[in-house]
């Protein structure tokens, strides 16, 4: 009996005896969701469809529907994060399951389309290229997601991405593929400026350079710029869909002019902050540093990238 004693009290341990008589009321039950937190996770779900299609589309040579399906994930990847804030439907599984959707939308997609465009050329070199783009987008987003709890970023700091986000490098380093649609030569000389281009773009995503994030735009609009900001909304819209290779290209273009210029923006904001700590610290003690690195961090739990 003494011998059987702790292996009676080990399987008491581990198989702990059924309770008959115990109220089914007590077992733990879950409290209902409300549909306003499962709209804004419906949308990243149709956004990580669009960016599987894009996969599939691309394997079938179908390059123009793939870019589209991936500009189509963007454009809802920054539709969801604003819907959840007004529903005030934000939750930590939105967050993650965006992050994952992003990965996938703007990391692996882009990377495969362009290997199967060109990159294949190159072999195993093509395929390192695409690697690369794909693995810095998947740092870039979990460094956003670390730094989203970073209680010492000052309110101005919110303005900036820390290197370009997900969603605007899968855009921007598609570039050689607009060109090529648009009628630009294609040749080995063009697939090995595609392979640097795409290793930048993917180090870009993954530096500290401070990127304008746009999240302070477009909260309010004054009354007189309702009907405008509809006619230059659809006036975009008729644009992208009629010439959507030569309005991508542009607009990448553009985008890749912005980045010194939010550098120098986080620059000035940097030199008025320490300017500042200076002008208010104590006689005799050294200020200290009343900012911190540029953050990717959102006011809520739900992460956006390009809104």
């Amino acid at each position: 009996m003494a011998r059987n004693a702790p292996k009676a009290y080990i399987a008491g341990m581990v198989f702990p005896p059924f309770d008959p008589t115990r109220s089914p009321e007590k077992r733990r039950r879950f409290r209902p969701i409300p549909v306003r937190t499962l709209l804004p996770n419906l949308i990243t779900l149709l956004a990580l469809c669009a960016g599987l299609t894009a996969i599939r589309l691309s394997v079938e040579n179908k390059l123009d529907l793939s870019l589209a399906a991936i500009v189509f994930a963007a454009l809802l990847d920054g539709v969801d994060g604003r819907v959840a804030r007004m529903l005030k439907g934000t939750s930590r599984f939105g967050a993650e399951l965006d992050s994952l959707a992003d990965f996938v939308n703007f990391g692996v997609a882009p990377a495969l389309v362009l290997y199967f465009w060109g990159l294949h050329d190159l072999k195993s070199a093509g395929w390192i290229a695409a690697l690369v783009f794909a693995i810095c987008a998947a740092l870039r987003l979990a460094r956003f997601n670390v730094m989203i709890d970073d209680p010492n970023r000052p309110a101005w700091a919110g303005n900036f991405f820390t290197g370009i986000p997900a969603p605007a490098g899968a855009i921007t380093v598609l570039l050689p593929i607009y060109l090529a649609f648009l009628g630009a030569p294609h040749g080995i000389i063009v697939v090995w400026l595609t392979f640097f281009y795409t290793l930048a773009i993917g180090l870009l995503m993954v530096s500290r350079l401070p990127v304008f994030s746009g999240k302070r735009v477009g909260k309010r609009v004054p009354p007189e710029f309702v009907l405008p900001v509809f006619v230059v909304v659809v006036l975009f819209f008729a644009l992208l869909i009629s010439y959507p290779w030569a309005v991508l290209t542009i607009g990448t273009l553009a985008y890749l002019i912005c980045l010194p210029l939010g550098w120098m923006s986080y620059r000035d904001h940097e030199r008025k902050a320490a300017a500042a700590a200076a002008s208010v610290a104590p006689a005799g003690e050294s200020p200290a540093p009343d900012y911190a690195p540029p953050s990717d961090d959102n006011d809520d739990d739900r992460p956006t990238r390009l809104n």
